[in-house]
């Protein structure tokens, strides 16, 4: 299958935008300077349905599904949601510099939680087709996919060779643990990428999301021991006291957040600001930025 081609997002809506700029007399020179010159079209709200909240002791996370990619997994992760299946079990891993994983991490399978609505088997969805997805590419070259960019703000990749595309585990991924067969994930155990991004686990996992907000709840879990930080004592799990999908919540209880747009003009800049920084202090531009360097801001409603 061979995809339509399209200028790389940094290149195409960084001309246009160039030109509007043109007869500006004091442009931004900063990211954060950008941002508060945003409009509110350059901004999206996730859907309730595909938000979870979840409640840990230190706060709340935010995270965001992906159905485009993972839509059985998806599916499945909102079934065991509504049915309160995380309430009560824990963070019961956190590996320094790879990932945090959740779920019931109970050994004998005939003792671990039911996951009531969900269903018990999924298959893999490692990749779907790239055809018809929204691809804001960039335009560096990437040593894991052919083309790197976004669909929607979530980090990705595509082979125009094979048509497909695939969600990459950059900081702040959600996926879905399995065993050794490809399609032994239920969406029960999960995981978020807290250290050096893995790309290596790309197209080997399903990835369900990504977090939005409370990284920091999550990054500074203590460590547990080598080689692959699962705790040995129960006692030093972090409980999780719910997770919530936002639509299940009164909307006065909703987090109004938002989402940067990755297909405006206001996007290209901000990537090309941080490909080459001239803010000063920076006396060699690189010339060049890797998928899971681009800033994916995030705020709260004005």
């Amino acid at each position: 299958m061979r995809l339509a081609r399209t200028l790389p997002l940094a290149l195409s809506l960084f001309v246009a935008s160039s030109a509007a700029l043109a007869a500006d007399e004091a442009p931004p020179r900063s990211p954060q300077q950008l941002l508060d010159a945003s409009a509110p079209s350059d901004w999206r709200t996730p859907d309730p349905e595909n938000l979870l909240y979840v409640d840990i002791p230190g706060g709340r996370v935010v995270i965001e599904l992906a159905p485009r990619f993972a839509p059985e997994h998806v599916a499945n992760i909102r079934a065991l949601a509504r049915g309160h299946f995380w309430d009560g079990l824990s963070i019961y891993r956190s590996q320094d510099n790879f990932v945090v994983q959740f779920g019931d991490p109970t050994e004998d399978e005939a003792a671990r939680k039911p996951l009531g609505e969900a269903r018990e088997h999924l298959p893999a969805e490692f990749t779907r087709a790239a055809a018809g997805l929204p691809f804001d590419a960039l335009p560096d070259r990437d040593g894991y996919a052919p083309e790197v960019g976004f669909v929607e703000a979530f980090p990705a990749g595509r082979d125009p060779a094979t048509g497909e595309a695939w969600l990459a585990h950059c900081y702040g991924a959600l996926g879905a643990g399995r065993d050794v067969a490809a399609d032994s994930s239920t969406g029960a155990e999960l995981y978020v990428v807290i250290g050096q991004s893995p790309r290596q686990l790309d197209r080997n996992i399903t990835v369900v999301g990504r977090v939005l907000r409370g990284m920091e709840l999550l990054s500074t879990i203590r460590r547990g021991p080598e080689p692959m930080g699962f705790y040995e004592d129960p006692a030093l799990r972090t409980p999780i006291a719910s997770i919530r999908l936002a639509s299940e919540l009164p909307a006065d209880q909703h987090v109004p957040l938002q989402v940067l747009r990755t297909d405006t003009p206001l996007f290209a800049r901000l990537v090309e600001m941080r490909r080459n920084r001239d803010d000063g202090w920076y006396k060699v531009p690189a010339g060049h930025i890797d998928l899971c360097n681009v800033p994916l801001p995030v705020r709260e409603a004005p």
